[in-house]
């Protein structure tokens, strides 16, 4: 199963109204099949601009990222879902890459080819 990281804006809110939040999509993320890997909180911030969801004007809101693995066939419904949610005001899935090692990042794996080869 290929590794997601879900990135989500919720409304601000009191901390135990943000667990709740954070609980149900945790909950819908096992729902669906997926394997939850780590939740980070990235704090509260005033959003870069005002946002508009459901009737309600936000300027600020609390930061979240959840690392999971799961199928591809369920991240469009995955961001259906809470795009439908009144308190997530921006959800966003990226698909993360396999971890690459440093030797191979910065071209040493080359050189010491090119070096071997003449």
């Amino acid at each position: 199963m290929p590794r997601y990281e879900l990135t989500v804006i919720l409304k601000a809110m009191q901390r135990p109204e943000t667990a709740a939040v954070l609980r149900r999509t945790v909950e819908t993320l096992f729902e669906r099949g997926a394997v939850v890997r780590g939740l980070e909180n990235l704090g509260e911030r005033r959003l870069p601009y005002n946002i508009s969801k459901h009737n309600c004007l936000n300027t600020h809101g609390g930061y979240f990222s959840v690392d999971f693995h799961a199928t591809p066939n369920i991240v469009s419904g995955l961001l259906e879902h809470l795009d439908r949610d009144i308190d997530v005001l921006r959800p966003t899935v990226l698909k993360k890459d396999v971890e690459v090692s440093k030797a191979q990042c910065c071209g040493l794996q080359n050189e010491k080819a090119k070096s071997t080869s003449r």
